[in-house]
């Protein structure tokens, strides 16, 4: 049923036609000097791997967050054909990490362009609101609302000297209290952390709403990525495509939403 709902959220022609023309929007000149500076949050695998490949491919610079330094100089070594990528040590359950990361930009970059909040985690013991552990909610909560939380509060102040920045938490339709009502999904603590981060959303872009900062939520589809044990039936670079697009949102797109690459989807 989980796969079904995603499949329907999952525009292909996006990927394919879309979002290709969109990159090529984003950087017609491939200028140095205009290049956008992003940093995506747990960069070093799947989804977000591709997010970084796809702002690359857009000519931006690119941080790759990742927890592990190992993984992290891997996956940028992996992706320096691509453009401009530079590893980023980024915990978002390390305060003095983050500081230290939100410190590290400002001295070599003075501004963030791009704040993708992709990192997240799921939990062997969550489950139903009757059987999960409640230890394994609180470390899902801990991770995907209150680390993302950690962070966005850790970059906003780049993101604020950047012209027009763009935040985007890649949430699912599982945070989605309308979706998840009609349907049998017994995963309380995943369900609960994004919701949250949706919240976290609508109450950023209102807090910034007199400024030219845009805050979304990005859905991907039902990815085959290590949080499934890769089960799912859209690759990466798929799932990847929203939160892509809402990175390089235009003056005139839009803030405080939630969407697929089929569209806008239900708090």
């Amino acid at each position: 049923m989980i796969g079904e709902v995603y499949r329907l959220a999952a525009a292909r022609t996006f990927v394919a036609y879309q979002l290709p023309s969109l990159l090529q929007e984003a950087n017609p000149t491939g200028n140095m000097a205009n290049k956008k500076i992003a940093l995506v949050t747990g960069g070093n695998k799947g989804i977000g791997f591709e997010i970084v490949r796809g702002l690359l491919q857009a000519g931006c610079r690119v941080y790759l967050g990742a927890r592990e330094a190992a993984k992290g100089q891997q996956a940028a070594a992996d992706l320096a054909a691509e453009g401009d990528v530079r590893f980023l040590e980024v915990d978002l359950g390390n305060q003095a990490a983050l500081a230290a990361a939100a410190a590290h930009l400002q001295r070599e970059e003075g501004r963030l362009d791009i704040l993708v909040n992709n990192a997240g985690i799921n939990a062997p013991g969550d489950g139903s609101p009757a059987t999960a552990d409640v230890r394994s909610v609180e470390q899902v909560l801990q991770t995907n609302f209150l680390g993302t939380l950690a962070a966005t509060q850790a970059f906003l102040p780049l993101v604020k000297q950047a012209a027009a920045g763009r935040i985007v938490n890649v949430s699912s339709p599982l945070g989605s209290l309308t979706i998840v009502g009609q349907h049998d999904w017994a995963l309380l603590g995943y369900s609960a952390s994004k919701a949250a981060l949706n919240m976290l959303t609508v109450q950023l872009a209102y807090e910034l709403r007199d400024t030219a900062i845009k805050v979304n939520s990005a859905n991907p589809g039902y990815t085959a990525t290590d949080l499934n044990g890769f089960a799912g039936t859209d690759t990466p670079a798929q799932g990847a495509a929203e939160a892509i697009r809402l990175a390089l949102l235009p003056a005139d797109g839009p803030t405080g939403t939630s969407s697929s690459t089929a569209g806008l989807l239900p708090w």
